[in-house]
């Protein structure tokens, strides 16, 4: 790899931070979403997690021990701005990130922060959240504080982490928070499948917004570099011979992973092939436009070419055919014709001692090579930082097993066949890689998931008040990469 390539890990505030009312934090939709019964797997929150808040002075020495040179974290929208106000921050708020940010920087390891991991202040959700027009400019305002207060020292910045994962999710399926679904939702409430789509639109221009303001107004000062971080399956054709299969491939990785790229990274616009399915979906269902929001020559010009490098998050592959009644259900927005899933022959991540693993995550390194190339081929050959990429193991509920799990010999493997076949796109290929960022540094609060599912170099003991960390062996396997 490059001699100044970043190595590093990432996690995420709510997954790590807990004192989620400590301190006059304001409420995320996240905690409310983890109060709510029933949406959690195993009926955790959270509300301490691995509680980075008052230890993160461990963090840091974790990451050190490591020999990361980086480290990608997110910030508390609802910790520093309680009432998404910017008039009225929460000192103490601040004053965590600046403690957080001095002490990484006095280890060598460089701040990557994101501003938005998915958990908007619930005062933001309540004037309608992100299906409203105000939230673009409550965003900036957010992120202009964010710049004044830690930009002398933060120099890459991600805007919105994984768009279309908290669109398709949160404002879609409703199995994230704020837990929004096309369709009867006994968890949260309705909305007659358009929320997703509105909300890609008011993300699109916040993250514009925010890049454009980025520009004008810090980056002389600052020099700082600042993107989105968008997340990827690779997609085959089931059937390669098949022009549905072929199809239906290609539609999966414009409907996630173009989404956004495509208007980022491309021409200002979603990509052709959702605009006409959606529109067709659409009418079909007796509306006269679209449910996918129509963007205009002024928003697609702001929106292009706002970006500094490509942040990829990718885990793992999925095989494509044409979607059928029976497996509907199974799509992640409402209007997916293609039907994905793994190949049986495939490693699963999980857990070897127990007949359970990641319902979602199967070993197929190859596929971060093909999709790395595809990135490189379609977006005019953009640098790449690998903002997430890992390997979980899943614990049932009710059998929990060993998490612990210290000689976690499949994450080991996943690590170094996945940064092999990274090495070979940029070495063999010519991709413009430039980082590498681990998920996760140590287990965590794992969405809705809970605490069922780990990915971490570290083990962390929920059980015990202190909240212990233990290096796996992965975390050796890591630190030997970064080494050598």
């Amino acid at each position: 790899f490059r001699k100044d390539f970043m190595w590093g890990a990432a996690t995420a505030s709510y997954q790590i931070e807990g004192a989620w009312d400590k301190d006059g934090k304001g409420q995320s939709i996240w905690d409310t979403y983890a109060h709510t019964e029933g949406a959690i797997e195993d009926g955790t929150n959270g509300d301490i997690t691995c509680d980075t808040y008052h230890k993160y002075l461990e963090d840091i020495k974790m990451l050190k021990r490591l020999k990361a040179t980086h480290y990608r974290f997110s910030l508390s929208w609802s910790r520093l701005l309680p009432t998404a106000d910017s008039s009225a921050p929460n000192a103490a708020g601040v004053a965590f990130y600046n403690k957080f940010i001095d002490g990484l920087l006095a280890n060598n390891i460089k701040p990557c922060v994101t501003l938005y991991h998915w958990d908007l202040p619930q005062c933001v959700q309540d004037k309608g959240g992100w299906q409203s027009e105000d939230v673009v400019e409550k965003f900036k305002e957010y992120a202009d504080f964010c710049f004044s207060q830690f930009g002398d020292r933060v120099k890459l910045w991600v805007t919105i982490n994984e768009p279309h994962v908290q669109c398709g999710f949160g404002f879609g399926m409703g199995i994230h928070a704020p837990g929004i679904k096309g369709q009867f939702s006994p968890i949260y409430h309705t909305d007659p499948m358009n929320a997703c789509y509105q909300v890609s639109r008011t993300m699109l221009l916040s993250h514009a917004h925010t890049y454009r303001m980025y520009s004008s107004k810090y980056r002389a000062k600052q020099n700082g570099l600042i993107s989105i971080t968008l997340n990827s399956d690779w997609c085959e054709p089931k059937d390669p011979s098949n022009p549905d299969h072929v199809k239906a491939a290609q539609f999966y990785i414009d409907a996630t992973l173009g989404w956004f790229a495509h208007p980022i990274f491309k021409d200002g616009d979603y990509p052709d092939s959702m605009k006409e399915h959606i529109l067709e979906m659409s009418k079909a269902q007796g509306l006269k436009n679209s449910r996918l929001p129509v963007l205009s020559e002024q928003e697609k010009n702001l929106i292009k070419g706002t970006y500094d490098f490509f942040g990829l998050n990718h885990y793992t592959t999925r095989l494509a055919e044409q979607i059928t009644d029976e497996t509907q259900a199974f799509a992640i927005h409402p209007d997916m014709p293609s039907f994905v899933y793994p190949d049986p022959s495939w490693e699963r991540a999980g857990n070897d001692r127990l007949p359970i693993g990641s319902e979602w995550l199967f070993i197929v390194p190859t596929g971060l090579r093909k999709l790395l190339n595809y990135i490189s081929k379609t977006y005019g050959d953009p640098s790449i930082i690998i903002t997430e990429n890992g390997c979980s193991t899943k614990h049932s509920v009710n059998n929990p097993g060993d998490t612990k799990q210290l000689e976690d010999e499949q994450r080991c493997r996943f690590i170094t066949s996945y940064l092999n076949e990274a090495l070979k796109a940029h070495l063999l290929d010519g991709v413009d890689l430039r980082g590498y960022f681990l998920w996760t540094l140590m287990d965590n609060f794992e969405w809705a998931a809970g605490y069922t599912e780990r990915f971490g170099l570290y083990h962390v003991d929920f059980e015990d008040p202190a909240r212990t960390r233990t290096p796996r062996k992965s975390a050796a396997t890591f630190t030997k990469i970064i080494e050598e």
